[in-house]
């Protein structure tokens, strides 16, 4: 049954055809009252539909998307000459504890890694759409945005690994030569929980920083001073624990410790270091506690910005 002075439904949000130009727009999102299990069933109906559509959308150019996902194997190549040259130039069996073949396996789990936790696009995309006014759309529709870009990412990852899978274990056969023998069964649980995180994690860093979007008229500069900082610290580059012998200048922290309370080691280096054994014991549950309390604060940080950002936002016209 539909209201016959609006056309909508009930329960519904009802969208003006048109817009005069010049009138404002309430940027608000509309209240809505609900039982809890109804929302509940209706919330996880509309993230399911969400999620089905960017499947579709990532698999229409699916010849583009696999030659992007193979291009990306090709730096193995130049890390294992690399580190080769390294170890060769320094005559030592090991730096920072970890010997060629340790290298080489931590550099294929950081790509793991790095295929759950980076997020490609994604502060661009949102703060672009503040600026152009696409974003209009998601705060007068019973849609939430921070649901709806979640589930793009979650269809993007499945969509690359579906790939990606192949390829990834072609390489990692003919390089089983480099990983240790198969760890045990809680430390293969811990590397999956913190590879879920990381992917959370990378997730709502960049999400937050889209939304300065609402506050800045351009934060390109802002992302790619991020991505610069976030590619050094997360240990995508080197194992982090070759920082723990320099000095910082605090007497008795080095500068590995201050790294390992910042948020973007838990971007590469973490999960690789727990397969190979390098965290273990109390110093494993800790980081996977301060892992935890990262995600979660990011995610309210997320939420507020949001929430800020869209009560100050303005858009008019059509």
């Amino acid at each position: 049954m539909t209201n016959r002075a609006t056309g909508a439904r009930p329960g519904s949000v009802a969208l003006p055809s048109k817009v005069p130009m010049g009138a404002a727009v309430d940027m608000r999102p509309p209240h809505r009252s609900c039982s809890g299990t109804f929302a509940a069933g209706h919330g996880l109906r509309t993230w399911w539909t969400m999620l089905a559509i960017c499947l579709e959308e990532r698999l229409v150019y699916r010849g583009d998307f696999a030659l992007g996902t193979l291009m990306r194997f090709l730096p193995i190549v130049t890390q294992l000459f690399l580190w080769t040259a390294v170890f060769s130039a320094t005559n030592r069996t090991d730096i920072a504890g970890y010997s060629r073949n340790d290298i080489v396996a931590y550099y294929l789990l950081t790509m793991v890694t790095r295929a759950f936790s980076s997020m490609p696009g994604l502060a661009g995309g949102i703060s672009r759409s503040v600026r152009d006014g696409s974003v209009k759309k998601y705060l007068v529709q019973p849609v939430d945005y921070v649901s709806y870009l979640l589930a793009a990412r979650i269809a993007h990852k499945l969509v690359y690994y579906a790939v990606a899978i192949l390829p990834f274990a072609v390489v990692f056969f003919v390089c089983r030569s480099y990983f240790p023998p198969l760890p045990a069964a809680a430390t293969v649980l811990a590397f999956t929980a913190s590879l879920a995180m990381s992917f959370l994690l990378g997730f709502f860093m960049e999400a937050t920083l889209g939304m300065l979007g609402f506050w800045f008229l351009e934060v390109s500069s802002i992302v790619f001073a991020y991505m610069l900082v976030q590619y050094l610290l997360s240990g995508h580059m080197f194992p982090l624990d070759m920082l723990n012998d320099i000095a910082s200048g605090i007497p008795g922290v080095s500068v590995g410790n201050l790294v390992g309370w910042l948020p973007f080691e838990y971007t590469a280096y973490f999960p690789a270091a727990i397969w190979l054994g390098k965290i273990r014991g109390n110093d494993l549950v800790r980081k996977l506690a301060v892992e935890a309390a990262w995600t979660i604060a990011m995610a309210i940080l997320c939420r507020i910005a949001w929430h800020r950002g869209t009560r100050r936002y303005s858009a008019f016209g059509g």
